[in-house]
C-alpha cells in the first residue's frame, strides 16, 4: 500500500497546539479527498471516559482551548449522610451545583458558566455500587472564590444564615505554565485505581484542525526519529512556535506496518 507523510495541526486555542505527523495512505486519502486543507473541528471521543487514551487526549485539548489565568478548578466532596448512593444521584447532584453557579453569575451580570466536569470514582469488589465519589470542575472566572464554595450546599432552613455544606470543597486558581494546564490534565487523567468519566457544557470552544500532506518526507522523518534534533529545529518548522516542554513535548513513535510517527506539543512565542 502506498503511504505518505500526513501532518495535523490541531490548535487548542490561540496559545496550544499539538502536531501529529504520521504514515497515511492514497487510498485513506481518496477516501477523503476535498478535505485536505479545511479547517474541521477535532472530533470528541464517543466515549467520554478518562481510562480511555482518545478521551484523556481530547481533554486535554479542550481545557486547553478555553482555561487558563483567572479561572478555577474545583474539587467537591461528599459528607457521609450525602454520599450518593449512584452514578446517577451524584451527577444530579453537581448539574443542580452548576446550576446554582450560574444563576449567581447572572445575578452578578457575568457571562454564562463555562465548565469541565470530571466525577471520579471508586466500586465495591463485586465492582458495581460505586464508592468515594467526588468531582473535579474546571470552571471560568468571575465569581468570588467564597461564593462558589458556599453554594456547595443544602438549601438553607428556616432561621440559617446558609444551608449545611454538603462536604468539602476547595476552590484553586489555574496556574497555567509554559505547557498551558497541561499538568492538571495529567492529575486528573492518570490515576489508574480510579474510573472516571466528564462532561462539559456547550458554550466551549473546539479544538480544530488543518492537514497537510506536502511537509515531511518518510526518510525526512525516519531521520528524524533516530536522531532528534534540538528545540531550534521545530521553531524553524514552526514559526511563532516552540516545544512546550522538552520532557513529555515529542514523542516518537514506531509500527512495524506503518513506521515511525512524531507527535509534538507546542505554546505561541510571545
Amino acid at each position: 500500500m502506498m503511504t505518505f507523510m500526513r501532518e495535523k495541526k490541531i490548535y487548542c486555542g490561540d496559545k496550544y497546539m499539538e502536531v501529529d505527523i504520521f504514515p497515511y495512505s492514497k487510498m485513506q486519502k481518496e477516501i477523503s479527498k476535498g478535505k485536505r486543507s479545511k479547517k474541521r473541528k477535532e472530533s470528541a471521543p464517543k466515549q467520554k471516559n478518562l481510562n480511555d487514551k482518545n478521551s484523556r487526549r481530547y481533554f486535554t485539548q479542550l481545557v486547553n482551548s478555553n482555561f487558563g489565568l483567572g479561572d478555577y478548578h474545583v474539587t467537591a466532596t461528599y459528607k457521609d449522610e450525602f454520599l450518593p448512593e449512584t452514578l446517577e444521584d451524584a451527577e444530579r447532584e453537581v448539574t443542580n451545583y452548576l446550576r446554582r453557579i450560574n444563576y449567581r453569575r447572572e445575578k452578578e451580570g457575568l457571562i454564562p458558566l463555562e465548565y469541565i466536569l470530571v466525577t471520579e470514582y471508586n466500586t465495591e469488589e463485586n465492582g458495581e455500587k460505586p464508592i468515594r465519589i467526588h468531582h473535579h470542575i474546571i470552571i471560568n472566572g468571575g465569581l468570588n472564590r467564597d461564593t462558589i464554595e458556599d453554594l456547595w450546599s443544602r438549601r438553607r432552613k428556616k432561621g440559617e444564615k446558609k444551608g449545611e455544606s454538603i462536604g468539602f470543597i476547595n476552590v484553586d486558581r489555574l496556574q497555567p505554565d509554559e505547557n498551558g494546564v497541561s499538568a492538571l490534565c495529567r492529575y486528573l487523567t492518570k490515576r489508574p485505581c480510579s474510573k472516571k468519566r466528564w462532561t462539559s457544557s456547550h458554550n466551549l470552544k473546539k479544538p480544530w484542525y488543518r492537514n497537510n500532506d506536502h511537509k515531511y518526507r518518510r526518510r525526512e522523518i525516519e531521520k528524524i526519529c533516530k536522531s532528534i534534533p534540538d528545540s531550534y529545529y521545530w521553531e524553524k518548522k514552526y514559526p511563532g512556535w516552540k516545544l512546550a516542554n522538552n520532557d513529555y513535548s515529542l514523542k516518537a513513535v514506531y509500527n512495524d506496518i506503518t513506521g515511525w510517527s512524531i507527535y509534538l506539543k507546542m505554546i505561541k512565542l510571545e
